[in-house]
């Protein structure tokens, strides 16, 4: 499965490396992360680790393949 993760700000390099296993592009305000999520753990993991660095989700969805 591969998901996009859109989060409030423009995310520094240091803090984008919080994410190594998803790439992200800055745009209009935004931050979005996107990459392949291997199960539901992993999900609910990279949201966790959203919440612990302070990051305001906007969106989250699933990618078609």
């Amino acid at each position: 499965m591969r998901y996009e993760i859109r989060v409030e700000g423009h995310l520094s390099e240091a803090m984008a490396r919080a994410f190594p296993e998803l790439g992200h592009v800055v745009m209009s305000g935004q931050t979005v992360l996107f990459g392949p999520v291997v199960d539901e753990a992993h999900l609910y993991g990279l949201l966790a680790r959203c919440q612990s660095l302070g990051l305001c989700v906007l969106e989250m969805r699933q990618l078609p393949e």
